[in-house]
């Protein structure tokens, strides 16, 4: 393959390869946002023929980051993209490891039922699993928000993802605490216990991927980089940029 640099390539040719990577980007995102989605129906149902088919669907999630990867190479290599452009083609490439981790996030829910629901043992108390359905309906959600975010490049969007995640914290936390206090009443669910701290982790683990697509919006966007900043500390970065171009 000829990776020579063209840098008096058209406009719309230029445009239709960023339009494309785009495109694989989001099909990247449908993809782990099913293979999450199945993984948590495969735990609440009981279902191991679902779990079998998340876990068999992995690499799919895996070439994708491989094929998005290799995209990303070739553009930079060929067109040698400034400026904005530039912040985009890193935004999508940043928001494929997160992608490809949500998908592993997804096989770690689906080997848990397989391990609950897959062999001769008791299944765990239904009480143990009390806190999956309101967590992951908090951290689906919030990849929701963010892929649609990124449909758009929409940083306002992004921005009230960004720093949201508190609420699915708490409810990590207070999971932990109830987990707590089921295997001090009884250490028969020490073991099972054990097993669901990996599962809600897993769980809380999609809403900070998600959160991280959010900055990567933000970044490509503004230029700005809001890891690591509060809300405010947030908005007030994204502000100076937005006031300072508007007076340019």
């Amino acid at each position: 393959m000829d990776l020579t640099p063209q840098p008096h390539h058209t406009v719309s040719s230029f445009d239709d390869e960023m339009n494309q990577l785009h495109a694989q980007i989001m099909e990247m995102g449908g993809l782990a946002k099913k293979q999450i989605q199945k993984a948590i129906a495969s735990i609440k149902k009981e279902d191991l023929d679902l779990a079998k088919k998340v876990l068999k669907r992995e690499n799919k999630v895996n070439n994708f980051e491989l094929n998005v990867d290799a995209s990303v190479n070739r553009i930079i290599a060929l067109r040698q993209p400034m400026a904005s452009d530039l912040r985009h083609i890193m935004a999508i490439s940043k928001c494929v490891n997160d992608l490809e981790r949500v998908g592993d996030e997804a096989r770690k829910i689906a080997k848990i039922t397989a391990k609950f629901y897959g062999g001769d043992s008791t299944p765990p108390n239904p009480s143990l699993l009390r806190d999956i359905d309101n967590m992951s309906k908090y951290a689906q959600g919030t990849l929701s928000d963010a892929l649609e975010a990124l449909s758009r490049w929409d940083m306002d969007s992004a921005l009230a993802i960004a720093k949201s995640d508190e609420e699915l914290n708490l409810a990590f936390s207070d999971a932990l605490r109830r987990l707590a206090t089921y295997m001090m009443e009884d250490s028969r669910n020490i073991g099972y216990a054990i097993d669901v701290v990996f599962l809600i982790k897993a769980i809380e683990r999609v809403g900070d991927h998600a959160r991280n697509i959010a900055e990567y919006i933000v970044y490509a966007v503004s230029g700005q980089d809001i890891r690591h900043m509060d809300s405010e500390e947030a908005h007030e970065s994204v502000a100076d940029v937005q006031n300072y171009n508007s007076y340019k």
